[in-house]
């Protein structure tokens, strides 16, 4: 009878055991392919633009021009069925704050026709401004906020084409010790066709690094985002900031003739 109750005794303290740690699991911080953890901040809520103001071209702040950007059955979409023709009317959905170090992660799909009358190279294409200027100092008729621009493309069907690569919008970038010049760089990313949802996750750590991961995997890496001083309206930001160097910025969203969907739009704020 004694060793039947120690053996109960033993089962009940490994039953114990075993629940106490299920529980302490599901008390653990959300976590990220880059380990951190904390609590993510949701910039998209999935019932409407709540702290989303568009910027669209040749359009006044906060005019959401042929209703581009609205939300529907829980996703943010970016259309152009109310354009008659694109005619370079690019557009960035900014959020209301700024931040300097954090991951963001946003869950992307390309769908549907390009609008007609949008550029070759904008086929497929869209992405996500970071360390960007405020939509208030952008001129009516400019085109994209000073910024770094996380790319997204996707494939067309038979053809490699990486996404989340870089380009620099009145900005330059360092790799390898070396400041790039080129507007734009590719990542070593796989290609992704059709419809398919893709995960971006960018991690910003001020001035020091940047870092793209799509689907978990690092495709790319720079530092020291910086305002380009041969483009006039990025030479006079730095002046008004006292440095060209960016260690924190806007966050925003592009149309660009390819109607794009975002399920998920969320942050993790690793300032201290």
């Amino acid at each position: 009878m004694r060793r039947s109750f120690l053996k109960i005794l033993a089962l009940a303290s490994m039953i114990a055991a075993a629940s106490h740690s299920l529980t302490a699991l599901a008390q653990e911080p959300a976590s990220n392919s880059s380990g951190e953890k904390g609590e993510w901040i949701q910039l998209f809520n999935g019932k409407d633009l709540s702290g989303w103001t568009p910027k669209i071209r040749y359009h006044a702040l906060g005019e959401n021009f042929a209703n581009t950007y609205r939300v529907e059955n829980g996703v943010l979409k970016v259309g152009y069925e109310g354009y008659s023709e694109f005619n370079e009317t690019f557009g960035h959905l900014f959020y209301k704050d700024t931040f300097s170090e954090y991951i963001l992660r946003i869950e992307y799909r390309f769908v549907g026709e390009q609008c007609k009358g949008g550029p070759g190279w904008a086929l497929r294409n869209s992405g996500v401004m970071l360390h960007g200027e405020r939509p208030e100092t952008m001129a009516k008729d400019q085109d994209f906020p000073a910024s770094i621009e996380v790319q997204f493309l996707g494939g067309d069907g038979k053809n490699p084409r990486q996404t989340c690569n870089l380009c620099t919008p009145g900005t330059n970038v360092v790799m390898g010790g070396k400041l790039i010049l080129n507007h734009c760089t590719n990542s070593k990313s796989k290609t992704f066709h059709g419809d398919q949802w893709v995960t971006a996750e960018i991690e910003v750590r001020g001035n020091e690094v940047v870092r793209h991961k799509v689907n978990g995997e690092l495709v790319l890496e720079y530092q020291q985002p910086q305002l380009d001083e041969r483009d006039a309206h990025a030479k006079e930001l730095a002046e008004k900031a006292g440095t060209k160097m960016l260690s924190s910025g806007t966050i925003s969203l592009q149309s660009e003739s390819h109607p794009i969907e975002f399920r998920k739009v969320e942050l993790l704020n690793l300032a201290k």
